[in-house]
């Protein structure tokens, strides 16, 4: 059966391309991708195109080499062939480029392109690993049908490229947010501590960290990076990983800090900033903590409510920043909350937030139940007074329970 020509009927065009890219298996290595490409497209538009034989090259350094050819004569693309400067330079110019053109000076079969005869090239991605297809044309081709086929083609394969570029980069960014978070608090006899972390997006910038010291004292962090994603994904794995080599190795907090400060600030990220809450927590009660600029974590004893806010600027924007040490006891039967301010400043359909007397008074409520509950309590809340819509940011919480003194 005779397929009709593209140029009577341009939905085909897409139909087919549909097709075609409805096999495309996103796990696959980009080569692959695109080798599997190549033998697809002679197969669904080799009859409408005229195409003879193609090749697909692979940008290397300052050139292009040949990775696969299909079709007509075996010797028609030399093994060792790599287009000519001149050929190079129109492609990149034109990304899609048809010869022998009327406008074009160039003679066909020029000397290390290709075999004298019509040809075409289009070209995907972006340096320095960008691809090039050269499409050697039969009898029968026409020029305009042929060019908005091909460009039909070069846009939709590079959107495919860039939407598979996206999803390796966001599944990288969240593969490194799994790592990070871990899945169960490390035990730390007389408390009861619970933690949830719900990204806005797939990948979010929130994180929270225990660091086992030893059998009496155990390390809380909690912090929120500016912005999402890989860029954000990789800020917090740079302060995670360096506040546990920090604190391993016996290095006191202020130093700690300062130093994650600078190492932040240098990293030519200085638009992107990450605040930070970290606290070493003793079984007896003793809390020494910095507060890097984050939501001051909330201390519920039978007295009152304390702000925990003794600490400094956030991490990063300066190339020198000052912390403090801040000092808190948590009495038995107190409850400490850590959280992001996702969960303070989420909002209803009239704008208004959550709030910080609402997230109080939820935690007051849970005075005496279980972490767990108290962080099921919490998120739920602030659940059912955003009306079950998606979170505008990200929300992490820690509750760390000090359980009371036994009677008698």
């Amino acid at each position: 059966m005779t397929a009709t020509p593209i140029r009577q009927d341009p939905k085909q065009l897409y139909r087919r391309l549909d097709s075609l890219f409805g096999l495309f298996d996103r796990s696959r290595a980009k080569r692959r991708m695109l080798e599997t490409f190549l033998d697809e497209l002679f197969k669904v538009f080799a009859e409408d195109l005229r195409l003879v034989s193609g090749a697909l090259y692979g940008e290397r350094a300052a050139s292009f080499v040949q990775l696969k050819r299909v079709g007509g004569d075996p010797g028609a693309f030399r093994k060792e062939l790599v287009p000519a400067a001149p050929c190079l330079e129109l492609l990149i110019r034109h990304r899609t480029y048809i010869y022998p053109r009327a406008d074009d000076p160039a003679a066909p079969g020029q000397a290390g392109i290709l075999p004298p005869g019509a040809a075409a090239a289009i070209l995907v991605g972006e340096p320095p690993r960008r691809n090039a297809f050269f499409l050697q044309l039969g009898e029968g081709w026409e020029h305009e049908p042929t060019d908005f086929a091909l460009n039909t083609i070069r846009a939709a394969l590079d959107a495919r490229l860039l939407d598979q570029h996206v999803r390796g980069t966001v599944r990288e960014a969240a593969q490194i947010q799994r790592s990070l978070l871990v899945e169960q608090p490390p035990p730390l006899a007389g408390y009861d501590i619970a933690s949830r972390s719900v990204a806005a997006e797939e990948v979010g910038g929130d994180f929270y960290d225990f660091i086992p010291l030893d059998g009496d004292v155990l390390g809380l962090a909690v912090g929120d990076a500016s912005g999402h994603g890989l860029p954000a994904a990789l800020l917090v794995r740079d302060v995670v990983t360096g506040l546990r080599m920090g604190v391993e190795r016996d290095l006191k907090m202020i130093p700690v800090f300062t130093k994650l400060n600078r190492v932040v600030h240098r990293s030519h990220l200085t638009s992107r900033f990450i605040s930070v809450f970290y606290g070493e927590l003793e079984t007896n009660g003793n809390l020494l903590y910095v507060n890097a600029g984050h939501l001051p974590p909330l201390l519920f004893t039978r007295e009152r409510v304390s702000e925990l806010a003794v600490g400094g600027t956030v991490i990063g924007p300066l190339p020198e920043a000052s912390f403090k040490r801040g000092f808190a006891h948590v009495d038995r039967g107190a409850l400490l909350l850590l959280c992001t301010d996702g969960l303070v400043e989420r909002t209803n359909r009239k704008g208004e937030q959550f709030g910080m007397e609402r997230l109080k008074a939820v935690a007051c409520e849970g005075a005496g139940a279980p972490a767990r509950e108290v962080l099921e309590r919490l998120f739920r809340a602030a659940e059912e007074f955003g009306e079950g819509r998606p979170w505008e940011d990200d929300a992490t919480a820690v509750v760390v329970m000090r359980e009371p003194k036994k009677p008698g």
